[in-house]
Order: C-alpha cells, then structure tokens, then sequence
C-alpha cells in the first residue's frame, strides 16, 4: 500500500510517499481502508521529533474517517464494510490501511460524507472535553479561545456559544475575525495588532474571563494570567508557539486563586464510553445543523508536505485533509 514515511525528523520535506507492506488486523483490531486522514499540529510535532518515544521509521497521522476492510479476533463493534472514523490510535494514518483498535472506532452515519467525516474526532473531541470536563459552561460564562479561526478554535467556538457562553477569540486578522464572528464569536481580538490581554479586560469591564483555552502556548500563557479572572482557569491543550515557559504558582494560584490545568485527548477517550458521548454530541449537532464543519482544503496523500508547510504557516483556517 501507499503511505507517507519519516525516516529522518526534520521539516515538511522529511514525508515520502513510499510503498510499505499493508497491515494484518490483530486480536482487538479492525483494518480500515483510509478516505480521509486529518492532519493536525501534533503531525508536526511527530515529524520534527518533538514528541518523546517516537521512533524512526513512522507513519504520521492520528485522525481518520474510512470503511472497515476486515476485522482480527474478538471483533465485535464493527463489521467489514461499517463506514467508521476515530482518532488517537497506535498507527499512522497518512496511509491507504490502517490497523486500528476496533474500540476507538466510531460509526459514521450514512449521510454524512465520509471524507469530510475526518474533520471531526480529534478536534471535535477535543473541542468537546474541553467544554464539558473542566468548568460549567452555559449563559453568564466568558470564555478566551485562543487561534479561534483554527480547527479546534472554530468548533469551540460554535459549542461554547451553543452552549450559552460569551466567546471571545484571538486571531491574527480581519478575515480569520470574520470566519469566527460568523460562527458565533461574540468579540475577536487581532492579536498582532493589540495586546489581547489589555482587550480582554477592556470587553469585560476589567473583570477577565472565566475560562481561558489556550493551544498556542509559550507566547499567550503570559497573557492569560492576566486576562483571566479571580478564581477562573486556564486550560493549555497545546504548544503551537512552543512549551509554557516555567512560572511560580504561589503568586497566581494562590494570590489570585486561579487554576491551571492541561490538556491531553487521550486522557478525556479511554473509555468506550467516553467515546461515544463525545461522538453522540457532535453528531447531534451536525445533524441539527449548529455545528458546522470548516475544511480548508483536502489535498491527496502525495502533497503531505504541502499540507504540513500550510498548517506551520498558521495562515489556514478550518482543518486540513488529506485523502490516498
């Protein structure tokens, strides 16, 4: 089968597409004929061997849609021919096949497109554990989204206005401003022309917010400290722009009560049934037509690298595919 390969970590150059031997499914696994695979910032981490215990050579890719081939031993959630998506497991999905354990697949309904299917499980149960795990969020709630024009920041954005919540969103410019506005984004802050921090307090009557989500890391949490209210949390579920820098929590945890958490999907889907609340929720709200999904560009496996250069650019808005 065709699949992209690192065997070298480094920039977008490092993916080959190469032929590889296609996957027997073991005991516990489903062999997946890919449609779609995601492709999301934790790719690059991959790829430039940002991520501790990857060994070399690899498959990139944790997110994908496809239609159940075959199934191993003591397979019973799913059937060859099941249209499924998932995300987070142990094999690349920059690939024709994968193997994946059958546990994590979840049913695509028929009248979704099974393409655009792969937009949603890593993103959108990210967007979802974040919203529903941490904090109450409803009416009276003020959440700071973070690249609000982005993949996860545009599904947050739609969930937490669902929800009741005030979202206000960081971005870079006027047209990505425009792209979260009209899904819900009460207020949008152009981070390259003012410091966010000092609006954030402004648009709140110097309150800050409730609830900060924050995926961009070393350059916001600064920031975030202060545009958070007493007794409120910050949430960093990413490092677009590199790790948090270390700080003191006696001075902000203890003088302003504040809490700080991280984030990690495979924490919030270790369960079956974790999985499939996620999964009911957002495809209720496909369904009941509130929730949107927002796909940049589907590009066939060959352009992998070209997909990678478009997302380090952080000149993208919505999600990025990539179909064998």
């Amino acid at each position: 089968m065709k699949a992209i390969r690192v065997s070298a970590f480094g920039g977008p150059n490092v993916l080959t597409l190469t032929d590889i031997e296609r996957p027997v499914p073991k005991a516990g696994e489903a062999l997946v004929r890919v449609a779609a695979s995601g492709v999301n910032f934790m790719d690059i981490g991959q790829r430039a061997g940002r991520r501790s215990g990857q060994a070399l050579p690899f498959t990139p890719g944790g997110e994908a849609s496809g239609t159940v081939e075959s199934v191993g031993e003591g397979v019973t959630v799913v059937k060859p021919g099941d249209r499924v998506m998932y995300a987070m497991g142990p094999n690349g999905t920059y690939a024709e096949f994968v193997a994946v354990p059958a546990t994590l697949l979840v049913t695509v309904p028929p009248e979704m497109d099974l393409v655009q299917a792969a937009a949603v499980p890593l993103q959108g149960f990210t967007a979802h554990y974040l919203l529903h795990d941490y904090r109450p969020v409803g009416p009276g709630t003020t959440v700071l989204v973070h690249a609000v024009a982005g993949g996860v920041g545009l599904l947050l954005t739609q969930i937490a206005t669902h929800l009741g919540a005030h979202v206000i969103g960081t971005t870079s410019s006027q047209d990505k401003a425009a792209k979260a506005k009209a899904m819900g984004a009460r207020d949008v802050i152009i981070y390259t022309e003012t410091n966010f921090a000092a609006e954030v307090k402004t648009i709140t009557g110097g309150t800050g917010v409730d609830l900060i989500l924050d995926s961009v890391g070393k350059t916001t949490f600064p920031g975030d400290l202060e545009a958070v209210r007493s007794r409120g949390q910050i949430v960093v579920f990413g490092g677009a722009s590199g790790p948090v820098e270390p700080f003191s929590p006696n001075a902000v945890l203890t003088g302003r009560a504040l809490t700080v958490s991280g984030g990690s999907l495979g924490n919030f889907i270790a369960t079956r049934a974790e999985i499939e609340r996620r999964a009911e929720f957002l495809m209720a709200g496909l369904r009941d037509g509130w929730l949107k999904l927002s796909i940049e560009a589907v590009l066939p496996l060959a352009k992998a690298a070209e997909a990678h250069t478009l997302l380090e650019s952080r000149k993208t808005s919505g999600k990025l595919l990539l179909t064998p």
